[in-house]
């Protein structure tokens, strides 16, 4: 059996994610479809993402690209989170997506106290109220209503963590369109984007597989599992049908695409220092075994309650501090909380990396803790 170590593999997640170096603002959509979308629960969080790997990048050209030019759409995408994806890929991820099905579970639907025809004339009626329209929620709920005449399925629209919502998404009936001042909104793709074919489900759902490994590999079944809300079953059936190939990586058994394999196997050290975001999809990926890539017992202070994401200093694909940045007025506040004391030239690059954030979002820079 192949043989990785935890280095060769942060060698390789680090050029696969484009932050051995950054790439031309020119290819900001290519990197984000490579890294499997951008993490928006906070959409600053996804601007920052791009920001740690495409150099040049302006202030609003994620905001530009999602509602002025439209080459991003946002959508909730796998384990029900909001991303943003390349409106051009939106058929792949659509077919992807739409193998999830737990929503018409007994359980699932219980729950809701829906049944499944219910929930299917409900998916319709928001197909059929976005259509050609940008809506807020209580709009839609309204439009649904109009549609329905059922109170109980304007009540469902309403509910705020937007369960209801989320399957039309994974079915191409849903996507969010630009918010009015704190509400957001939603669009029907085919009138957001154009018309776009989804493809196959099951083949779509394997060009996932074949994304995750190639931009977060090797992996595990779990990990895989954990990042596209499968079974562990599910997970391994999937690695199989994309081709990958069992190694070990100093004890732990994984996969990898072949290709991959030879590459991480033959690759030199990746030498990089970045701050990550919160939500970063390094991170995400990383989320089972995050302990090989700290220096310590440190993955409380990374994955914290509640889903919450810390950002990260990574060096060399390795996660040895975390940091926090807060804007007021002119100036943006840096704080750089390292696991261990940073050689020098680790500490200076950090401290670039503060600058070149700063410079980013057009404030000075107030550099604190970084030791």
């Amino acid at each position: 059996m192949a043989r990785l170590s935890w280095e060769q593999v942060c060698s390789f997640r680090v050029r696969r994610q484009q932050l051995h170096e950054r790439a031309p603002a020119a290819r900001m959509l290519e990197v984000a479809a490579r890294i499997g979308g951008l993490h928006a629960q906070v959409l600053s969080s996804a601007e920052l993402t791009l920001w740690a790997r495409v150099e040049g990048l302006s202030r609003t050209a994620v905001r530009d690209a999602l509602w002025r030019d439209r080459t991003l759409v946002k959508i909730w995408a796998m384990r029900g989170t909001l991303h943003l994806v390349p409106s051009s890929e939106y058929g792949l991820w659509q077919a992807a997506l739409s193998n999830y099905k737990h929503y018409l579970q007994p359980a699932w639907l219980r729950r809701f106290g829906m049944t499944a025809r219910l929930h299917e004339r409900l998916a319709r009626a928001v197909e059929a109220a976005l259509k050609g329209e940008v809506l807020t929620r209580a709009e839609l709920a309204t439009a649904v209503f109009r549609h329905t005449k059922s109170a109980a399925m304007r009540e469902w629209v309403l509910q705020s963590w937007g369960s209801m919502l989320k399957p039309a998404a994974y079915q191409g009936r849903l996507c969010f369109g630009p918010s009015a001042g704190q509400n957001v909104r939603f669009a029907g793709p085919s009138s957001w984007l154009g018309p776009y074919e989804a493809g196959d489900p099951e083949e779509a759902l394997r060009e996932m597989g074949r994304r995750f490994l190639a931009a977060h590999g090797p992996a595990a079944r779990n990990d895989l599992a954990r990042y596209w809300h499968l079974t562990s079953k599910q997970a391994g059936t999937l690695i199989e049908a994309c081709g990958a190939e069992p190694l070990d990586v100093e004890g732990e058994p994984m996969w990898m695409l072949p290709q991959d394999l030879k590459e991480a196997s033959r690759g030199k050290p990746a030498r990089s220092v970045r701050l990550l975001p919160a939500f970063d999809q390094y991170v995400i990926g990383a989320s089972r075994h995050a302990e090989k890539l700290m220096p310590g017992p440190f993955r409380a202070r990374v994955y914290r309650q509640q889903g919450w994401l810390s950002p990260v200093l990574l060096v060399d694909g390795r996660m040895e501090g975390v940091w926090r940045g807060e804007r007021k007025g002119k100036t943006l506040s840096v704080r750089i909380e390292p696991f261990r004391k940073l050689p020098p030239a680790v500490r200076r690059a950090a401290e670039l990396e503060a600058k070149r954030l700063a410079d980013h979002v057009g404030a000075e820079l107030r550099l604190e803790g970084v030791t």
